[in-house]
């Protein structure tokens, strides 16, 4: 009587045959770590940044206000300090929000040149990966083919 080959130990077999390789995993976690930290750096920098341009423009608004606090002769005075003061915040107010542009166009140029860089080492390194990944399955396709041929000359 014929004997059953055992499919389940040589699926187990050509399955051990099959090697894998966790290291392109860990630098893949090792490069997202280190794109999130540039991020962070880019981010960070900027609400400095901003921090610093509000400040300035309330001590700005501050001073001006303490501008219009001094007590005229004159009531027409008042009208004109009223006058100056709005035309000089309407100034600052302008100054500012291009210093905020600014830090925006630098956050955004900062973060484009990471993403393109980011994707050109993601690409770099997932054609490494799967010429490895190619090769090794070659490897192990033969091995595996090798030891059916065996299996089924039995």
């Amino acid at each position: 009587m014929a004997k059953t080959p055992d499919f389940a130990k040589n699926f187990q077999d050509m399955m051990a045959n099959f090697p894998i390789d966790t290291s392109s995993f860990q630098e893949a976690f090792k490069s997202q770590g280190v794109l999130g930290e540039k991020l962070a750096r880019v981010a960070l920098a900027a609400a400095e940044r901003s921090t610093e341009i509000s400040a300035q423009w309330a001590k700005d608004t501050i001073a001006r206000v303490g501008e219009l606090a001094v007590v005229k002769h004159e009531p027409s005075d008042y009208a004109k300090s009223l006058t100056d003061f709005a035309s000089a915040s309407a100034e600052v107010a302008a100054e500012h929000m291009a210093a905020f542009a600014e830090v925006a166009k630098k956050v955004q140029m900062d973060t484009v040149d990471l993403m393109l860089t980011a994707g050109k080492d993601v690409a770099a390194d997932a054609r490494t990966v799967a010429e490895t990944v190619v090769r090794d399955n070659q490897v192990a396709v033969k091995k595996a083919a090798a030891a059916a041929s065996t299996v089924a000359a039995k």
